[in-house]
């Protein structure tokens, strides 16, 4: 892993760690989080693109499209891509806590929504 990469996963990670049943791991020989096995962040190859799940790809999409976009493969998955080099550090926070909801357990979500209250 080179050192812009590291830089990048640290601060995915940091966001990632917050929520509950978060697991480090990898997917498809990059790193990755999980919840419950799942995936919700993963970083691509090129060590600045995270892809994360999202419900409202569209929208991130029309509103910044130098960070946020998808390639042919994920037209039929619900995931959104984001440079991790033009991201602000709120919205990341946001779409990363956001994909963790999408694949975390109603369990995990509930009591991660009471504990941040």
């Amino acid at each position: 892993m080179n050192i812009d990469m590291l830089h990048y996963w640290r601060k995915v990670l940091n966001i990632a760690l917050e929520l509950p049943g978060t697991e480090e791991s990898s997917s498809h020989g990059t790193p990755a989080c999980k919840v419950n096995s799942k995936l919700f962040a993963r970083l691509w190859e090129d060590g600045k693109t995270l892809a994360v799940y999202s419900a409202e790809r569209e929208r991130w999409m029309k509103l910044r499209p130098a960070v946020y976009f998808i390639t042919a493969h994920y037209n039929n998955h619900p995931m959104l891509l984001i440079n991790l080099e033009k991201v602000g550090e709120a919205e990341l926070k946001e779409l990363v806590q956001t994909s963790w909801e999408i694949r975390a357990p109603r369990s995990l979500q509930k009591s991660w929504k009471e504990s941040s209250n």
